[in-house]
């Protein structure tokens, strides 16, 4: 068997990471970028760090701050008018995962633009060009977008958010600043890095997981669970591990695909804008017992990964709960909620959800084959 992997060409990590897009800039011959970002961003002076530096080496750019959580393809369509009409030459993407995503999409219709309708783009679409090169400043530590070659965007009319694949849309350059996510509040921080954490258990029990994406997965675990209760209230170090851990499994899973946490996950999104952190965070657990039958010795390797003592010693089902046992403790830690009705899902809703769910391309990866009977219990379950 023939497994491919997927890396930016190049990345930068830790503190002051970002003066780096300056020399990527000039060897680049870089003309005019595109910064795409939120509001939020730009309010609270996180998207300024970027622009006093492009001010003071006197390079051209343009902002584009449209860009909401769940992005959608309105969102896109006009990210793409907003790169035309900037005369831009490259993308500089700041944010979390929908800035990330926005600026994928924008680079890959700019360079294939038969796929302008944004929809098509669903799946692994038969795009030909590169998207516009793309440099992605990651602001949480959370999606890894900077370094997958997924993106998600939302379909707002017919309520439900789908997932492209595509080798095309790696940014070229990925900075991992953790100054850049200081500013992050205590909910976010703990919503996304329960994101990341849940990318790597994943990404290490997927279908079509193997050694090189395992390796980087449990590496992944242990940087997360340990440092993130220390990221939750700002302390340096624990930010510059979420922000290596995050990336870490990025680079794994981006490469090997995920499972029904985010089948599931995404549907809430679409249904009620619940922020993509949180919804990971509350159905890990109630997943993680889902699948633990079939997944052979590895939640031993999670809960190792994750500081459990005695492993060695313990029975399969013992392990497998301690695994399961030290995601909710931790996700408990940094005060995640624990079920579905806490975070405003309906249920009547859930056959629905259940339905959306078996559609999402993340669910063919899941360990344990689902039905949709099977996935309305998990939510039921959750809820």
């Amino acid at each position: 068997m023939v497994n491919r992997f997927m890396l930016n060409e190049t990345s930068y990590h830790g503190a002051g990471a970002i003066q780096e897009i300056l020399t990527e800039v000039k060897a680049r011959g870089f003309k005019k970028a595109l910064i795409v970002t939120d509001k939020d961003l730009v309010k609270f002076q996180v998207v300024k760090k970027v622009t006093d530096l492009l001010d003071g080496a006197g390079y051209a750019y343009a902002i584009y701050d449209e860009v909401k959580a769940n992005p959608s393809v309105e969102v896109v369509k006009k990210g793409v008018e907003a790169f035309k009409k900037a005369g831009a030459d490259y993308l500089i993407a700041i944010g979390g995962g929908s800035p990330q995503d926005t600026g994928k999409a924008i680079g890959i219709i700019i360079n294939n633009p038969e796929f302008s309708d944004v929809v098509s783009l669903e799946g692994v679409a038969p795009t030909k060009n590169k998207a516009v090169p793309m440099i992605a400043v990651a602001t949480t530590a959370g999606t890894a977008a900077e370094t997958t070659i997924n993106y998600v965007i939302t379909d707002e009319e017919k309520k439900r958010k789908f997932v492209c694949v595509d080798p095309h849309d790696i940014p070229v350059v990925a900075v991992v600043d953790p100054e850049m996510m200081s500013s992050m509040p205590k909910g976010l921080t703990a919503s996304t890095g329960m994101d990341a954490l849940t990318h790597a258990i994943e990404g290490y029990t997927t279908q079509a997981a193997w050694e090189l994406a395992d390796t980087l997965n449990l590496k992944a675990i242990e940087l997360i669970s340990r440092s993130l209760r220390a990221a939750v209230e700002n302390d340096p170090k624990g930010r510059e591990d979420m922000a290596l851990g995050q990336y870490v499994t990025g680079m794994a899973f981006s490469n090997v695909g995920l499972g029904v946490v985010h089948g599931m996950a995404h549907p809430l999104g679409a249904f009620y804008g619940t922020p993509h952190g949180v919804a990971n965070a509350v159905l890990l657990p109630y997943v993680m017992e889902f699948n633990k039958d079939y997944t052979g010795e590895k939640y031993r390797e999670i809960a190792r990964a994750m500081g459990v003592e005695g492993v060695d010693d313990m029975s399969q089902e013992e392990y497998r709960d301690a695994a399961i046992n030290a995601v909710r403790k931790l996700s408990l830690d940094v005060n995640i909620p624990q079920n579905l009705g806490e975070i405003g899902v309906l249920k009547k809703d859930l056959p629905d959800l259940a339905k959306a769910a078996m559609a999402d391309v993340c669910t063919g990866g899941n360990p344990r084959p689902c039905t949709e009977e099977l996935v309305l219990g998990v939510y039921e379950k959750a809820f």
